[in-house]
């Protein structure tokens, strides 16, 4: 008997004994009293900010306060790429280029299908993203969310893409971070700088 064999063998004769499953992670109960409140807290904590807003026309203005001075903005979500008051703000025609022509984008805005409270993570897929690259090739990223669409548990967010269908997506939170070199934590080392949500009513 070869080595290998001996090591296998050996393996295959301290198995565990066989257990019982345990209960669907779908039965795990929400402890958060709270989920939005929960939410914004986390976000804050891992660097990102929360704005919460009663309308478009709030994120708009926020834009235009906030963001004035970006050279280039684009978004996503039809309902600011169309307001008046964003005319000449938000690039146009931006949708079908080469991802490589995004990486002067100053400032992103998409959606996002829903939050999950714990984590502050942000589902979106390719098709809130219009380009795979948008949120990881930007200077600044912006995602707006319904409160309604703020999750508790990171168990009810599987449970509710398990049977989506999507060519891509990603849970995303915040912005990233390290702490490596001197331990000394640097926000935005790879990826957007900042993370902004706007959380509507």
């Amino acid at each position: 008997m070869t080595s290998r064999e001996q090591i296998l063998a050996k393996v295959k004769s301290s198995q565990p004994d066989w257990r019982p499953l345990p209960p669907a992670l779908t039965n795990v109960q929400n402890a958060l009293s709270n989920p939005v409140e929960e939410f914004r807290t986390v976000l804050t904590n891992i660097g990102g900010a929360v704005i919460e807003v009663d309308s478009y026309e709030a994120i708009a203005a926020y834009i235009q306060q906030e963001f004035k001075d970006k050279k280039r903005i684009i978004a996503t979500i039809p309902e600011l790429s169309m307001m008046p008051e964003l005319s000449g703000t938000i690039e146009t025609g931006w949708e079908n280029q080469d991802p490589h022509s995004y990486e002067n984008v100053d400032l992103a805005i998409i959606g996002a299908h829903f939050g999950v409270a714990e984590n502050a993570a942000l589902w979106i897929t390719e098709a809130l993203m219009h380009q795979r690259v948008i949120p990881f090739i930007c200077q600044q990223l912006a995602v707006v969310i319904r409160k309604t669409e703020i999750i508790p548990t990171m168990h009810e967010a599987y449970a509710r893409i398990g049977n989506d269908e999507y060519g891509f997506g990603a849970f995303i939170a915040g912005p990233s971070k390290t702490a490596d070199i001197e331990q000394s934590l640097v926000l935005g080392a790879h990826g957007p700088k900042s993370m902004t949500v706007f959380l509507l009513a």
